[in-house]
């Protein structure tokens, strides 16, 4: 393998890492949403989901139709202020001490 190849999978494996925080992230706010709404149910993406249909009153196949970007996006302000706690971090794959 090329050095050439080795750089771009280097950036490809390291895209993709990201993406999975992110949405290991998006998860872990899911469970805090539905903590703080009150959810029985709902836990993780689906909390994030139901909190939007509730929210705007969109129906679950529009939710459901929401990429991960536009489920981001459309969170932007409730995420202010929250962050991942501690323990969680220890929990993603290459975030050990």
């Amino acid at each position: 393998m090329s050095s050439e190849d080795t750089i771009i999978n280097d950036a490809r494996a390291q895209a993709h890492f990201y993406d999975g925080a992110l949405r290991f992230s998006l998860e872990l706010f899911g469970d805090r949403l539905a903590e703080r709404e009150g959810y029985q149910h709902h836990k993780g993406t689906d909390a994030v989901r139901y909190f939007l249909m509730l929210k705007f009153c969109w129906l679950p196949r529009d939710v459901r139709s929401l990429s991960f970007d536009d489920l981001w996006f459309a969170m932007g302000e409730e995420f202010y202020g929250w962050s991942i706690s501690p323990e969680a971090q220890q929990s993603y794959p290459g975030n050990e001490s």
